[in-house]
C-alpha cells in the first residue's frame, strides 16, 4: 500500500482502505444492496457497524430518480442523532469505489427474529416497543423523509432487549413531491400500503400503514392480511383487515383503535401523521387488560 494512501487512511480523508482501518470481526451478513459488518475500528479501538454498499445494486436503485438530487443513504443516515435511530458517525467511499457508513454498533436481534421466537422480552414491553417506534418513525417524516420500509427487519431489540431503535434508509426518499410519483414500488410486501402496491402517487402514510401492520405484528405474532413472501402478498392490502381482538382478546380498546387508523386500507381514512398516533396512545400503559 503507497504511503500516501497510508497516510489517508490513518488521518481519516481522501477513500477509505478497509483493511488499513478496521479489524472486521464476523461475517459480513448480505443485505439487499449491501454487506454489514461488526468492525473494530483501529484508530479509536471502537467497535462500529461497518456498512459497505453494492455499486451495481445501489446504482441501479438510484437510476429510478434520474433527472432528481437525491440525497445518499449515507447522507441521510448522517442527520439523526435521536435515542431511537441508529446513529451513522461517518461516510464516505472506499478505495475500491463504495459507498460506506461507520455506524454505531447494536447488539441485539431484529425485531422481526424476536417476533418469529416470541421472545419473553415482548411481555410487559410492546407499548413501550410501539411508542418508541411510533417516536423514530416521527423524526424521520420531521426530517421530511419517507422511510419507505418499516418492517420489524429494520428495527434492532437493544439494551438487552429492553429497547429498540430503527436502521436501514437504504430505500429513503425525501417527502416531496417529485419523489412520490407512482411506480416506485420497493419495500417489504408483507407492510405494503395498497397505494404503493396499486403503483399510485405516495406520501409520509405510507410508512404509517407500514408501521401499522408492525405494531399489530408486536401485539399479536400475525398479519391482519395473509402471509406471503412476493408482491402478491399485498395485493389483498386495500381489503379490510383482521380485527386485532380476533388474536389479541383483551387488548387496550386505545391501542387496538389507534393501530387499525394506521393500517386503514383507503388513504384518506388512515392516521395522518405519527404525532397524530402517539397522541392518541399517549395514555395507555400495556396493551391488554392483563396487568
Amino acid at each position: 500500500m503507497p504511503f500516501i494512501d497510508q497516510i489517508k487512511a490513518i488521518l481519516g480523508t481522501g477513500r477509505l482502505n478497509v483493511s488499513s482501518r478496521f479489524a472486521l470481526l464476523r461475517e459480513a451478513i448480505q443485505g439487499t444492496m449491501s454487506d454489514f459488518y461488526m468492525a473494530r475500528d483501529l484508530r479509536t479501538d471502537k467497535i462500529v457497524g461497518l456498512k459497505i454498499l453494492d455499486p451495481k445494486k445501489t446504482a441501479e436503485f438510484e437510476a429510478r430518480f434520474k433527472g432528481l438530487t437525491k440525497p445518499t443513504e449515507g447522507e441521510i443516515s448522517m442527520l439523526f442523532k435521536h435515542p431511537r435511530i441508529v446513529e451513522t458517525y461517518e461516510i464516505g467511499l472506499t478505495t475500491e469505489g463504495e459507498q460506506y457508513l461507520v455506524m454505531e454498533f447494536l447488539e441485539g436481534a431484529t425485531l422481526h427474529s424476536a417476533l418469529i421466537a416470541r421472545d419473553p422480552h415482548f411481555e410487559g414491553r410492546r407499548v413501550k416497543f410501539i411508542r418508541q417506534a411510533a417516536e423514530a418513525l416521527a423524526a424521520v417524516h420531521e426530517a421530511g423523509y419517507i422511510h419507505r420500509d418499516v418492517c420489524p427487519r429494520n428495527f434492532i431489540l437493544t439494551n438487552t432487549g429492553q429497547d429498540i431503535k430503527l436502521i436501514d434508509f437504504g430505500l429513503t426518499v425525501p417527502a416531496i413531491k417529485e419523489f412520490m410519483q407512482p411506480g416506485n414500488r420497493t419495500g417489504t410486501p408483507n407492510y405494503m400500503a395498497p397505494e404503493l402496491v396499486r403503483r399510485r402517487p405516495t406520501d409520509l402514510r405510507l410508512d404509517i400503514f407500514a408501521f401499522g401492520v408492525t405494531a399489530f405484528e408486536i401485539c399479536t405474532y400475525e398479519l391482519p392480511w395473509q402471509w406471503g413472501n412476493t408482491g402478491m402478498a399485498a395485493m389483498s392490502h386495500d381489503k379490510p383487515p383482521v380485527d386485532i381482538h380476533k388474536y389479541r382478546p383483551q387488548i387496550n380498546p386505545v391501542l387496538a383503535k389507534a393501530i387499525h387508523f394506521c393500517i386503514e386500507p383507503e388513504l384518506g381514512r388512515r392516521c395522518p401523521s405519527m404525532e397524530k398516533f402517539l397522541q392518541m396512545i399517549r395514555d395507555v400503559e400495556r396493551e391488554d387488560g392483563k396487568g
